[in-house]
C-alpha cells in the first residue's frame, strides 16, 4: 500500500464499520450517514491508500487481503484516538440508563463495567422504561439502556443495537392483606379474575404493558386501566396503595409500602432483557459495558431458559438475533 501523509479518522471509522457489518446499508445506519456518503468515504480511503479494501457484488461485500490487513491497524488507530481524548478529559461520561433504582440487572452490569474500565466514567440514569429511553438514545442524550427490545416499534429498533443479557423471572407485588400474599409462589391460574397493574397509559413503558398483555391473554387476568402517572417511588407507592391492584414486576423488584413480592409460577414467565444502544455509538467505555454484560450473564446463567418457562415467541426470535 502507498503511505499517505495523513488519514482522516472519519474514513477509518467508515472502513471499520463496513468491515464489521459487511453491508453498506447497515453500516450507514449505524453511522447515521447516507449510504452514498459512506461509499464515497470508503472509495476515498481506497484512493489514498492505493488499495482496494472490499470486493463488492450485488449479493455480498467481503474484505480483500489488503482490507483484512488494514482492519487491525484501523481499530488500533481509532482506539488510540479515543484513549488520547480520554487522557485529556475530553471523553464525556458514558450515560447508562438503569430504568429504576430498584432493578438489579442493569446495576450489576454497570458495576462490573466500572470494575473493568476504572479509568472511564460510567454514569447511571433512570428513565423508567425502554420506550422512553429509546428516544433519548436516538437523540444522543443517553448511550445505553436495558429492557425488552422486541417490545419497541420497528422504527425505533432500526436505529438501535442490542445484546441479550437476561431472561428475568417475573413476579407480582401484592398488598399484604391480599388473599394470595400468604403463598410463597403465585400460580398464574390463581390470578384469574384479578386486575393487575402493568403500566398501562405510561408513555415510557408500553413494551412492559404489551408483555403483560401477552402473558395475561387467555388466562382470565385483566390489565388495570391507566393510573395517574407517578414520578418517584413515594408517589408510585401512594397511587398503587390507593388503587389496590396487584402489580406485575420481576423477582428482583423491591417491595414498596405494605406489599410483598411473590414469584409467578406454572409456568414461570420470563421477562427478556437486552442491553440496548444507539447504532454507531463510539465511546472508550462502551466495550467494557458490553463485556460486563456478557460476563455477568454467563456467571449468573441469566440466558438459560428453564424447561416449561414462558417466553413470547416474538421475544425468543429477537433474542436469538443480536448485534
Amino acid at each position: 500500500m502507498a503511505a499517505p501523509a495523513h488519514l482522516d479518522p472519519r474514513l477509518l471509522r467508515a472502513f471499520v464499520t463496513v468491515a464489521e457489518d459487511l453491508h453498506f446499508t447497515r453500516a450507514a445506519a449505524r453511522l447515521y450517514v447516507a449510504q452514498q456518503a459512506l461509499s464515497r468515504d470508503v472509495r476515498r480511503l481506497e484512493r489514498e491508500l492505493g488499495a482496494e479494501l472490499f470486493v463488492r457484488t450485488t449479493r455480498q461485500v467481503t474484505l480483500t487481503a489488503d482490507g483484512e490487513r488494514l482492519l487491525p491497524y484501523a481499530r488500533r488507530a481509532l482506539q488510540a484516538q479515543d484513549d488520547l481524548l480520554a487522557a485529556f478529559g475530553q471523553a464525556r461520561p458514558l450515560l447508562v440508563d438503569l430504568n429504576s433504582p430498584g432493578l438489579v440487572t442493569g446495576r450489576l452490569v454497570l458495576e462490573r463495567a466500572r470494575a473493568l474500565a476504572p479509568e472511564q466514567e460510567l454514569m447511571a440514569r433512570y428513565e423508567s422504561g425502554l420506550t422512553g429511553a429509546a428516544a433519548e438514545l436516538l437523540a444522543g442524550r443517553l448511550d445505553a439502556s436495558f429492557g425488552r427490545f422486541a417490545g419497541l416499534p420497528p422504527a425505533l429498533r432500526a436505529g438501535l443495537g442490542h445484546q441479550p443479557v437476561r431472561y428475568e423471572p417475573m413476579a407480582v407485588l401484592l398488598p399484604e392483606d391480599h388473599p394470595l400474599a400468604g403463598l410463597p409462589e403465585v400460580p398464574l391460574a390463581a390470578l384469574a379474575g384479578e386486575t393487575v397493574y402493568a403500566g398501562a397509559g405510561n408513555p415510557r413503558t408500553p413494551e412492559w404493558t404489551d408483555l403483560a398483555r401477552l402473558l395475561f391473554e387467555g388466562r382470565g387476568i385483566e390489565t388495570a386501566p391507566p393510573a395517574p402517572l407517578a414520578v418517584g417511588v413515594e408517589e408510585f407507592r401512594r397511587i398503587m396503595e390507593k388503587e389496590g391492584n396487584p402489580i406485575l414486576a420481576v423477582e428482583s423488584f423491591p417491595a414498596i409500602g405494605a406489599t410483598v413480592v411473590r414469584p409467578l409460577v406454572d409456568p414461570v414467565p420470563l421477562s427478556p432483557v437486552s442491553l440496548v444502544w444507539r447504532k454507531g455509538l463510539v465511546h472508550p467505555a462502551f466495550d467494557a459495558l458490553r463485556g460486563a454484560a456478557r460476563q455477568v450473564a454467563a456467571e449468573e446463567g441469566w440466558l438459560r431458559v428453564p424447561a416449561g418457562a414462558w417466553v413470547p415467541a416474538p421475544d425468543a426470535a429477537v433474542m436469538s438475533v443480536h448485534n
